[in-house]
């Protein structure tokens, strides 16, 4: 428990913050891994209308927009890849990152989606790799049978990605949405710290962890 600030759902394995992950970070300390998927700042574009009416809304970071309309600021990317030893950034693509020898890639091997695939910057010292999944595969004759965030990434996906920063034990996903990073987290034996500043996104993630932990 941290001083002044009360999470919002709390067990041996997983933390949850409601809030802003801007004042958050600063008091949690060092962590092993940074996993996390932030807004890209692409709204609609891709999908030409077919998220409309369905994506929630905040105000982001100064505007009164949608959830995906604007991405976070370099300098808030930065301060959360500093706070970890290990970092994974979904969307890396979208911001002001370091070279890298590490990318990773999610191949959706192609159904209709907005993107064949989508990046991951990393600071690993590893090839470039791919994970190839459609997003019917993900959801298929699993406990997760939909999706529960419109850009929520699967629990396959994120497994894959602690597996790939090898010795880790506790993990930090400061842009959480509906919680899949602490599931995966959960489900290898890890501790992750998560934080969402939607109220809704931080209740879908207390209900999905609050099932039994499942093999992947």
């Amino acid at each position: 428990m941290i001083a002044g600030l009360k999470p919002y759902h709390e067990e041996a394995a997983v933390t949850i913050y409601h809030g802003d992950c801007r004042q958050i970070v600063p008091m949690l300390g060092r962590f092993d891994l940074l996993l996390t998927d932030p807004p890209y700042g692409i709204g609609d574009k891709w999908t030409k209308g077919v998220m409309a009416g369905k994506r929630g809304t905040s105000v982001l970071w100064g505007k009164g927009e949608t959830w995906d309309d604007e991405t976070p600021p370099d300098w808030l990317i930065e301060q959360c890849v500093h706070a970890a030893q290990k970092s994974i950034v979904w969307g890396g693509n979208y911001y002001a990152m370091p070279p890298a020898r590490g990318w990773l890639s999610w191949d959706k091997v192609q159904e209709y989606s907005g993107g064949d695939f989508e990046m991951a910057w990393t600071n690993l010292d590893t090839a470039p790799r791919v994970f190839r999944m459609s997003r019917i595969d993900a959801y298929q004759n699993k406990a997760e049978t939909k999706k529960e965030h419109p850009t929520e990434k699967p629990l396959q996906l994120m497994s894959w990605c602690i597996g790939l920063a090898g010795d880790v034990q506790t993990i930090l996903d400061p842009f959480a949405g509906s919680g899949t990073t602490g599931w995966a987290a959960k489900d290898l034996g890890k501790r992750a710290v998560l934080i969402e500043r939607e109220e809704r996104y931080c209740e879908i993630a207390a209900r999905r962890l609050a099932q039994e932990v499942l093999a992947i």
